[in-house]
């Protein structure tokens, strides 16, 4: 197999950290295209030396996208965002930079562009994050025809922004207010797994040009996901049902929190749907993959919510 050079804008984030290590292991350059070199950093280690190097861009600014693609074979866009904040848009970054990133690959002569969307997107949503995760979607595919598109469900991991927060939550308040007590769907999915597929998917023209949905092997209530964790933690709150107007207040508040926010209005709006798969793409089954379950044994980075910091029966 011949050794490519593979752009990922956004590699430093979160799936970046799982799906950097597994491309480099196959022997190929990787670039990725951050906005702050010094994240991108930590990664150099997972590949030889001069394999994995960084490179700062932002895909809102057209100079530095086409420096990041230049002499790519590969382009991944994995950027998006939770909550806007700044100059950071959810239409700047997931209409607009998507079309640029998706363009600029196209121009500079990538053969193959990958871009991660998510399971909710719905151009008809209210949520400002599925809606222009939708319409970045049908931007991409219209600048560079044959992209592939990934949506994943929510994704779990050591350093996710999901079972953290609830864990977090859990171990100072007593309360776990939920949107009409968290009976919203949604199939967990583990970052290892999904970082396995999207390599897959990457390494193999059989599987590029499609939609692809990714989500855990079972859709579990909001409120169960947060007992399953509670279990991990050693942590109990009582879930608190909560009218949307009053989530709503609550998201508008603690919006306002600088930093990362515990949740918005926009998040609220998410919660009133099912984040589960629809059926209709391909997953995990046609990559031969089994996903792992959303259980007590795939959480154990959780462990650190313990009272003493899951410590305690070591100085017993």
């Amino acid at each position: 197999m011949s050794t490519r050079l593979i752009t990922i804008f956004g590699g430093s984030g979160f799936i970046g950290h799982h799906l950097v290590g597994r491309l480099a292991a196959e022997g190929h350059q990787i670039r990725l295209a951050v906005r702050d070199t010094e994240k991108a950093a930590r990664l150099m280690t997972q590949g030889n030396v001069g394999q994995v190097v960084g490179v700062q861009a932002n895909i809102r600014n057209q100079a530095s996208v086409e420096r990041a693609v230049a002499g790519a074979d590969i382009v991944i866009n994995l950027v998006g965002l939770l909550y806007e904040a700044g100059a950071q848009k959810f239409n700047a970054v997931h209409e607009d930079g998507a079309a640029r990133v998706a363009a600029t690959a196209k121009a500079a002569g990538a053969s193959q562009l990958v871009h991660m969307s998510a399971l909710g997107a719905d151009a008809k949503s209210a949520s400002k994050y599925a809606h222009t995760k939708a319409v970045g979607e049908t931007a991409v595919l219209a600048a560079f025809e044959g992209a592939t598109i990934i949506r994943p469900s929510v994704v779990f991991g050591a350093d996710d922004n999901f079972t953290n927060k609830f864990a977090a939550l859990s171990s100072i308040s007593p309360v776990m207010p939920l949107l009409d007590g968290g009976k919203n769907l949604m199939q967990p999915v583990s970052v290892e797994d999904l970082a396995e597929a999207i390599a897959k998917i990457v390494l193999n023209s059989d599987y590029q040009g499609k939609v692809w949905e990714f989500g855990g092997p079972d859709a579990l209530a909001l409120s169960d996901i947060i007992e399953i964790i509670e279990k991990v933690t050693k942590q109990s709150s009582i879930v608190l049902p909560m009218p949307e107007g009053l989530m709503n207040m609550m998201g508008f508040f603690m919006g306002l929190y600088p930093g990362k926010p515990m949740l918005t209005t926009d998040q609220v709006r998410l919660l009133k749907s099912d984040n589960v798969l629809s059926g209709e793409c391909s997953g995990f089954a046609e990559l031969g993959i089994l996903p792992k379950t959303f259980a007590p044994a795939c959480l154990q980075h959780l462990t650190r919510f313990q009272k003493g910091g899951g410590y305690s029966e070591l100085h017993a």
